[in-house]
This record gives structure tokens, sequence and C-alpha cells, in this order.
């Protein structure tokens, strides 16, 4: 059983992708400060936040809704890269080792959330007998 999210496979791994592209980060143009990097940093912090938010709510239903803020953070983040690489700012392999990261971010949030959604089906056939 997990006791906390910091546990959850899926927010370790978000984790991880923030870490490694706020280090991407340091490298962009100043003018970009209050621009493409505060929305990735912000698209980013969000992913994680929500995971970690839906983790402390009481119904599965309202941690599912934060898997879905979540899900639709991390895929702002893809965007947010893939125009920080079209503006040269982090070139095309990086992109590509963050799009492999986005994608193992995307496939654990769809399998917690699918779990979640199994385990409110089974606690709501429960209350059903």
């Amino acid at each position: 059983m997990i006791n906390n999210f910091e546990e959850l496979e899926v927010w370790k791994e978000s984790r991880n992708l923030r870490m490694q592209i706020s280090i991407a980060l340091k490298s962009f143009p100043s003018e970009e400060k209050y621009r493409l990097v505060d929305q990735l940093i912000r698209a980013t912090r969000s992913v994680t936040a929500n995971i970690a938010e839906g983790h402390g709510r009481y119904h599965y239903q309202e941690n599912i809704q934060f898997c879905r803020q979540a899900r639709g953070s991390l895929t702002e983040t893809l965007d947010h890269l893939i125009c920080a690489n079209d503006e040269n700012y982090i070139s095309t392999e990086q992109l590509n080792n963050f799009r492999n990261q986005y994608a193992l971010c995307l496939k654990l949030l769809n399998g917690y959330t699918a779990y979640l959604q199994k385990m409110k089906l089974n606690e709501s056939s429960k209350l059903v007998k």
C-alpha cells in the first residue's frame, strides 16, 4: 500500500522530468525568463503538484480529476518543449529525450488513472451489495 505520494512511480518520473527540464532552462536566453521559461516551470510543477494533491484527496473521483489535470499539464509541457526546439533553445536530440520522458510519464499517469477508476468501481460495487 502506498502511504505517501512520493512513493508513486508516476510522481517520481514526473519529478525527474521536471528536474531535467529545469536544468535545460538554465541555458535559455534571458528574454525568455518571463515567457517560455516561466510557462515550462509552471507546467512541470503543475504535473507533480496535481498528482500529489489528488493523492491527498479522500475520494477516488477527486484523485482521478487531479490526474486529468496533471495529464493536461504534462501535454502542455511537451508543447512548450516543441516551441523551445522551434526557437533553437533545445536541440532535436534534447527534444526527443524529453519526448521519451513525456511518454513514460503519460503511460504511468494513464495507468495510475485506470487503477483509480478500477478501485472506484470496486468501492461502488461493494456499496450496492
